[in-house]
């Protein structure tokens, strides 16, 4: 049924909510209960002077009547059907249920968005708590002082008399080790505790770099005009605290630049509106290597590119150099990804471009284009093996193909069952 078919609906669900009698509504809009009734059973349709009297006497605006819930909510809701996994017979009288029971829609949207949220959350802190190289070091030198300091009282409960020296060297130890129990904890419980707006937020410095450049939403103007250098903007960042983090922003803004250089914006914006996204054709048009143009396209502005956009950078031993998330591709915040990326294919075949349909198993199952090359990082020499780098172009798709290839994002948090590249059980049953 229609959008435009429930207005009799909406109009009987307000007069219910209101308490307000049949009898009682048509008298105030000056028609009979029979005419009204008919009208609530979506058998006569209303309009104008009607709708308006109404409307007034319901105490909403007209189009809440003829429009009912929102497109969004809508939206909501097939997606919460969608996401259940089960087969859902009503799904085609979504607009019907939300136009007659928009309190009960918006709860049932308004839940689904919030354990959407609670399952990324316990994702990410699953990950986090797994592979977080700075909590696993607090825990570990934690658990050494603990382990130190029973050993020593062990040593002084058990034994019978020892010699003055002995035992005062073993108090000694028993203070030094409590003292380092005592500082470990309580950098363990800062760390935890901390907020992300803390002034003095410490993080691994990959995280520091990652939240500079989303603040920035991956683009600098002033970098591709000249008006900057990586340098200045590296040392005004508030986001970048530690030596490491300002690195390893500083690596890839200079790499951001290189590249803007060989790929003007201007120009590439023309070609790209032009001819639509074709890296093969870029390549050729501006002259440039191919991983130059897909790390070009990864961090361009939505508005400029036509659509969203994510972007991997990887090293030969697979670990995550750069990443810039789109949305519905679940990219691990610590640890290995998923083997079966392309970009981790890329790597066994460098120069060879590789475009590949892929789904992302989960609750939501998107399709993409992952378009992505492996490249010599350092200038060949004789004297030397190949430094490989990958990059990955991530472009959202409106369906998902039929052949699209499945892959996860780390087999920590991936629900897909019987997967040959399966490296550790995953914390999530296959519903997720």
């Amino acid at each position: 049924m229609g959008r435009d078919t429930l207005t009799g609906s909406r109009i009987r669900e307000r007069r219910l909510i209101l308490g307000i009698r049949q009898a009682e509504l048509a008298r105030k809009a000056g028609i009979s209960a029979s005419y009204l009734n008919l009208i609530e059973h979506n058998r006569r349709r209303i309009g104008g002077k009607l709708l308006v009297d109404l409307a007034q006497v319901l105490g909403v605006e007209p189009s809440m009547l003829t429009e009912g819930a929102e497109a969004a909510l809508i939206a909501s809701l097939r997606e919460a059907a969608a996401d259940s996994g089960l087969p859902v017979a009503e799904l085609d009288r979504t607009d019907e249920f939300a136009g007659r029971f928009p309190g009960w829609a918006e709860v049932l949207a308004t839940n689904h968005q919030r354990i959407a949220r609670l399952e990324r959350t316990v994702e990410t802190l699953s990950d986090r708590l797994t592979h977080d190289p700075h909590l696993a070091a607090s825990l570990h030198e934690v658990l050494s002082t603990a382990a130190a300091i029973r050993s020593t009282a062990s040593i002084l409960a058990e034994t019978g008399e020892l010699e003055p020296e002995w035992r005062d060297r073993f108090h000694k130890n028993l203070n030094e080790d409590s003292l380092r129990l005592a500082e470990g904890s309580r950098a363990l419980v800062s760390f935890l505790d901390e907020s992300d707006s803390s002034a003095e937020r410490r993080g691994v410095p990959q995280e520091e770099a990652e939240e500079f450049f989303l603040a920035n939403s991956y683009h600098f103007a002033d970098l591709e005009t000249g008006q900057t250098t990586p340098k200045s903007l590296v040392a005004s960042a508030p986001q970048l605290i530690s030596d490491a983090s300002r690195m390893i922003a500083r690596s890839a803004l200079e790499q951001y630049q290189g590249d803007a250089a060989l790929m003007p914006l201007a120009a590439l914006q023309e070609v790209i509106t032009s001819e639509g996204i074709d890296p093969a054709r870029l390549a050729t048009h501006f002259a440039a290597p191919l991983p130059v143009v897909l790390r070009r396209l990864g961090v361009l502005p939505a508005d400029i590119l036509g659509q969203d956009a994510g972007l991997v950078i990887c090293d030969a031993s697979g670990s995550v150099l750069f990443r810039k998330p789109v949305t519905g591709f679940a990219l691990p915040r610590f640890g290995a990804s998923c083997p079966l990326w392309p970009i981790y294919t890329a790597l066994l075949r460098p120069g060879v471009p590789l475009h590949r349909s892929v789904v992302q198993q989960g609750r939501s199952a998107l399709g993409f284009d992952c378009l992505a090359v492996a490249w010599d990082h350092e200038p060949p020499a004789f004297d030397r093996d190949p430094l490989y780098h990958a990059v990955m172009l991530i472009l959202p798709r409106r369906e998902v193909p039929e052949d699209a290839q499945p892959v996860g994002a780390s087999c920590r948090i991936c629900p897909r069952r019987a997967c040959p590249a399966r490296r550790e059980p995953s914390i999530l049953k296959e519903e997720f």
